[in-house]
């Protein structure tokens, strides 16, 4: 089974950690990415990430001081819902040793991450309309991280893909999933209302983050076994689900 996560715009590198970090596959290519961005000024990233001025300006800043900034794992610098669900500051050696070889985090600049891979503070969406070769940034990666989570996903005998990525994120990789060899789950997270089930954007999130470290704790290895999700609420509903696209509600 390989996880795939989105990252978070919001970051962490206050909280102190005792993980030993690791390398980053594409780590020269993101050294690159941010020496080309560090080109940009403030109102180009503004524009390309429709973004404030001020977070502009932190970013711009970002990229120029790149190669000095601090590093620390990603599963520690990434803090927004997603990762508040995932909760790695509780978790165990053994869930985390278990992420970092079935968990990925796909990034703008970093292309694929590791739980454990030393990051620095970064904003680059994978939607932006730029990259260094030119065109958009999920071009300039596409194939190299399709190809990269492949790899990974051949190692593992199940060939369980759990997409619990944005749209975005997941653009990067699916044009290039083979039609046989691969159990894709990209599961639906639905709030039950008066108006009938909603998708909430904040819990959605939250849930993703919940479910990924549920699989690393249970060790999920098949599609079925993906329906027994059952934390902080959420149960899989049998109608309105498909193989594919298992749909989990809360009241």
């Amino acid at each position: 089974m390989i996880i795939l996560l989105s990252p978070a715009k919001t970051l962490d590198f206050a909280t102190p950690f005792e993980e030993e970090a690791t390398t980053p596959r594409f780590e020269r290519e993101a050294a690159s990415i941010a020496r080309a961005a560090a080109k940009l000024g403030p109102a180009d990233l503004a524009g390309l990430m429709h973004i404030s001025d001020k977070l502009a300006e932190l970013n711009a800043t970002r990229f120029k001081t790149f190669r000095k900034a601090e590093q620390r794992p990603a599963i520690r610098a990434f803090a927004g819902d997603v990762y508040r669900g995932f909760d790695a500051a509780s978790a165990d050696e053994e869930t985390i040793a278990f992420a970092q070889d079935h968990l990925r985090i796909l990034s703008g600049l970093y292309g694929v991450l590791r739980p454990l891979d030393a990051m620095r503070p970064y904003r680059l969406e994978m939607g932006t309309g730029w990259s260094p070769s030119g065109g958009k940034l999920v071009e300039h990666w596409g194939r190299k991280v399709a190809r990269a989570v492949l790899d990974d996903l051949k190692s593992d005998c199940s060939g369980l893909l759990m997409n619990l990525a944005s749209n975005e994120y997941f653009a990067v990789v699916q044009p290039f999933l083979p039609r046989k060899g691969v159990t894709l789950v990209s599961p639906d997270f639905r709030v039950r209302t008066a108006k009938g089930l909603q998708f909430q954007s904040f819990t959605a999130k939250v849930a993703r983050g919940t479910m990924a470290r549920w699989l690393c704790e249970e060790r999920i290895a098949d599609r079925e076994a993906v329906e027994g999700f059952n934390r902080d609420g959420w149960k899989h509903a049998a109608e309105g689900s498909t193989a594919a696209r298992p749909l989990f509600v809360r009241d």
